[in-house]
This record gives C-alpha cells, structure tokens and sequence, in this order.
C-alpha cells in the first residue's frame, strides 16, 4: 500500500500526474490532501517531507518526491511506460519535456479544474506552446496506433499530460481535430473523471491561485461548490 501527498485537485497539478496514474492502473494507495493555504497541515507535512512540497510517496520506510521520480520508482513494479522500446524512448521523453518545458502554458493558464476562463491575450510564446503540444500528441498517435500517446494503453505519457488536458478544457484552447479527439478521450478515463468530480466538490480557495486566474484572463463559468 502506497500513501499519496497531494495538494488540492483543482488546482495541484504535479499532484494529478502520479495520482492519475495509480488510479487509472488500480494500483492501492491512499491519498492524503493537503490544502493549499492550510498553513497547520503544511507544518504537520514538512515533519514528513523535506522538500515541503507535493506530490510525495511513501511505501514503508522509503519516501520518493518529485513526480517524475514518482512515476519512475512506481514503474519498477507496475507497467508505467510502454514494453515496445521505440514506444517506451518516445514515451519518456515527451513526458521529460512537458516535465521541464511549455513554461508559457503553465504560467499563464492556472490549473483550475472547475473553471471556464477566456484569456486576456495570446501571446506568441503561447500559441507556439500550443503548437509544439499538438504536435507532439499528433506525433505519438500517428506513430503508435492510439488511443492514447504511446498506443494501445494509458502509460506515463498520458499522465504527465494530464494537468494540460484540464487546461485546454478550462481555457478553450484550440488544437487540430487529433488533439481535440485525444482530450476527449482523457476526459472520459476514469482516473480523470474522478479527479475532476473531486476538483468541483472542494469548497476551498487559494489566494494566490485565484488572482493569477483573475489576472490573465476572465472567469466565464465557475462551476466548483461555493466557498
């Protein structure tokens, strides 16, 4: 049994990764949330983790931070990223790159599961983001046969891009009819489906999260239970 540190699902998006992915391959786990702004519980949390941050993993006495390194230690025993080798390179290294890249898209579209935003503007740095991100789900869903990025199965792939799936429902983004039918598909998972129910029944708001919200764009829909 695996115990799960996260923050809260609306907004946490390194949290969702490891999560979804335990969730949508059944993997047991229990998950403790950690409220953003809840500064008693981060006390409580930092006794544990060193880092102070989320996602965090413990199994026994071993503690694996970082979702990256989370998947990868889960995928030593689970079947996280593909079997075929091309699949499996191909894989990894779009997750690394969405791991450590499209810094635009992360700063200025705010996971916020329960909300519908238009954007202010968008600016070059965006759409070439934007680009690139359909491009590469193109690319995985050509190569590899689909459904999802690297074939037939839900891997790691699918999970580290789960964050901006709720992004581009949240913001409207505009992606070619592959990368629309792909973020469907995610939606509709089960893991997905689950986060997402979670994400609308939280009754808390995050300051910080909420005006960087407000800042880049206007709320059209809010659909979270109120505060």
């Amino acid at each position: 049994m695996y115990d799960l540190y996260i923050g809260n699902k609306n907004y946490s998006s390194w949290s969702l990764r490891p999560w979804v992915i335990m969730r949508q391959l059944d993997m047991p786990f229990k998950e403790y949330v950690i409220p953003f702004g809840d500064e008693i519980q981060w006390q409580t949390f930092r006794q544990i983790s060193r880092s102070g941050k989320v996602p965090y993993l413990v199994e026994g006495n071993i503690a694996v931070w970082d979702s990256l390194a989370i998947l990868e230690y889960l995928a030593e025993r689970h079947p996280i990223w593909p079997t075929e080798t091309s699949a499996r390179a191909w894989a990894r290294s779009a997750a690394a790159e969405m791991h450590s890249g499209f810094t635009e898209l992360r700063n200025r579209c705010s996971m916020s599961c329960g909300q519908r935003i238009q954007l202010h503007e968008m600016p070059t740095a965006l759409n070439q983001e934007i680009s690139r991100l359909d491009a590469l789900w193109n690319e995985g869903l050509s190569r590899f046969g689909g459904p999802y990025l690297a074939g037939e199965h839900f891997t790691g792939v699918d999970a580290f891009f789960a964050p901006v799936i709720f992004r581009i429902q949240s913001y409207g983004l505009r992606l070619s009819a592959i990368g629309s039918a792909y973020v469907s598909l995610m939606l509709n998972t089960t893991a997905m489906r689950d986060w997402y129910q979670d994400a609308l029944k939280e009754q808390f708001r995050d300051s910080p999260h909420e005006n960087s919200i407000l800042q880049m764009g206007t709320v059209l829909q809010d659909f979270r239970a109120r505060a």
